[in-house]
C-alpha cells in the first residue's frame, strides 16, 4: 500500500507516467520508513525486545494485536506462553504504550515449570535466563496518518527533481534515462535478492520540511525487527 495517491504527488510537484509517480511514491516510503522507524499500514512482524523490570516489554512499534511471545534462548527461541501469561497494551489507546506485561505474579498449574508451587511464571522466566522475548503480531497504524500522507507526497516530488538531471549529465552519460520532460525514471531496483524485511534507520529523510513534518512520528528504539 501506498502512503499517498497518484494525485496527491502530482499536486506536489511529481510528474510522469503513472508508473514513473508510483515509483517515486515507493522511494519515498522506504525514506519514511527508515527515518521514523514506523509502520504506517498494518504489517505482520516478528519483533525482539528487551524485558526490563516487573516483566515490562517496551515494542518499537504500535501494536494491533500479540499473536504469540516466546523467551529467546541462546541456542533458539523458547516455547510460546499462554495469553495468560501476559497483556498487550497499545499506543492506539490514549495514556498506553506499545507493551507487552509479563505476568511476573501469576501462574499456571497446567504449564510445567509455572506451577504456583513452583514460582509461577517469574519463577520460569529466572528458570529459562531470558533477557529479551520474541512477540509476534501485526503492528502499524490502522490507517496512514494524513501528515505522513502529505510529508509521502511531498517527499517523493522533492526526490525526483533531486534526482533529475541537467543537460550536460544527460549528455556525458548516456546510460540516464530520462523522459520527454528531462526527468530521470531510472530508478527500478536490478537487485534479484530477497529483501531482509529490516529498514536501517536514517537520520533523516533529506527534506528539511518533511522531517518537521514526521517529528511526531519518531521512533529511536534500538529492539531488532524483522518481517515475518
Amino acid at each position: 500500500m501506498a502512503y499517498c495517491s497518484l494525485e496527491a504527488a502530482r499536486d506536489a510537484g511529481c510528474t510522469g507516467s503513472d508508473a514513473e509517480v508510483a515509483a517515486w511514491i515507493t522511494a519515498a516510503r522506504e525514506r519514511i520508513d527508515a527515518y521514523t522507524q514506523q509502520c504506517f499500514e498494518p504489517t505482520d512482524l516478528a519483533v525482539v525486545a528487551d524485558v526490563g523490570a516487573g516483566g515490562l516489554v517496551i515494542l518499537p512499534r504500535r501494536v494491533r494485536a500479540v499473536t504469540s511471545v516466546m523467551p529467546v534462548l541462546e541456542a533458539d527461541d523458547g516455547p510460546s506462553i499462554p495469553s495468560s501469561a501476559y497483556r498487550v497494551t497499545s499506543s492506539a489507546v490514549l495514556g498506553q504504550v506499545d507493551a507487552v506485561h509479563l505476568a511476573w505474579g501469576g501462574w499456571d498449574d497446567l504449564v510445567a515449570g509455572a506451577e504456583s508451587y513452583n514460582g509461577g511464571w517469574l519463577g520460569l522466566w529466572e528458570r529459562w535466563g531470558a533477557e529479551q522475548v520474541k512477540v509476534v503480531g501485526s503492528f502499524g497504524y490502522d490507517a496512514v496518518p494524513l501528515l505522513v500522507q502529505q510529508a509521502c507526497a511531498l517527499l517523493a516530488a522533492d526526490l525526483q527533481s533531486r534526482a533529475q538531471p541537467s543537460d550536460a549529465d544527460a549528455a556525458a552519460d548516456s546510460s540516464l534515462q530520462v523522459d520527454d520532460e528531462g526527468n530521470n525514471v531510472a530508478i527500478e531496483d536490478t537487485d534479484d535478492g530477497a529483501s531482509s524485511g529490516v529498514v536501517s534507520p536514517s537520520a533523516s529523510t533529506g527534506s528539511t520540511q518533511v522531517d518537521a513534518l514526521l517529528a511526531g512520528y519518531l521512533n529511536r528504539g534500538h529492539s531488532l525487527i524483522g518481517g515475518v
